[in-house]
């Protein structure tokens, strides 16, 4: 156990004050139809284009939940996207967040993108839970998306892209 002490004292040191292992976004998503499930991989292209080489995308509804919350605490920044479901969260994404919550999430940054076809709420109760965790850097620009992309909402997710990498 002696051997390579200087790598778990590390470990130890990052984890237990919270801060990222790597540089990286992770875009967790809870989608109803799909359409929020096609942008948030639209934005991950995005990224990559734009040269974050470490982009990992998860859907919370169908992935390995606790891969989602090890790679939300391993890398730096974190988009989260959800559809409004009856003017809340859509039930995935809010057990996700309140794990985050529960777990002592921060010091990160996270970006935002609502998806709803009448009254899109959800980037409001994200915000909402966000705000309880500690040095959480949230990013000024907000997606609305309403249904699916379109020419409006690209634009507004090429805009927070540019925001998530200015931080």
């Amino acid at each position: 156990m002696k051997e390579n002490l200087e790598y778990y004292i590390g470990k130890y040191a990052t984890w237990s004050s919270y801060q990222p292992e790597e540089k990286g976004v992770v875009i967790a998503y809870a989608s109803i139809h799909g359409n929020t499930a096609n942008a948030a991989k639209e934005l991950g292209k995005i990224l990559q284009k734009k040269g974050i080489e470490k982009v990992v995308i998860f859907d919370l509804a169908r992935d390995d939940f606790h891969e989602v919350i090890a790679n939300a605490f391993h890398y730096d920044k974190m988009i989260l996207a959800s559809a409004t479901y009856d003017a809340k969260l859509f039930p995935p994404m809010e057990y996700f967040l309140r794990q985050l919550e529960e777990k002592n999430y921060q010091n990160r940054t996270i970006g935002l993108i609502e998806n709803g076809t009448w009254a899109p709420l959800a980037g409001k109760c994200m915000k909402d839970i966000l705000t309880n965790m500690k040095k959480i850097n949230l990013c000024e620009n907000v997606v609305t998306i309403r249904s699916k992309l379109n020419k409006n909402s690209r634009a507004k997710m090429e805009e927070l892209a540019e925001e998530i990498l200015s931080k």
